[in-house]
């Protein structure tokens, strides 16, 4: 998931580059909702992890 968040990043940047303005904040927020996700997760699986010991 944090791949995917990182491929919308690149795409925001590269949209941004040429001025496309709408794609570029479409794929920003894309990848920053993905990211906020895969951290969630991490954290859940980290606590989950803990739990078990």
């Amino acid at each position: 998931m944090l791949h995917y968040a990182v491929v919308f990043f690149v795409i925001a940047l590269i949209a941004a580059l040429f001025g496309f303005g709408g794609i570029a904040a479409g794929a920003a927020e894309i990848a920053k909702i993905l990211f906020f996700i895969f951290v969630v997760l991490f954290v859940i699986s980290l606590l989950v992890g803990l739990v078990r010991r």
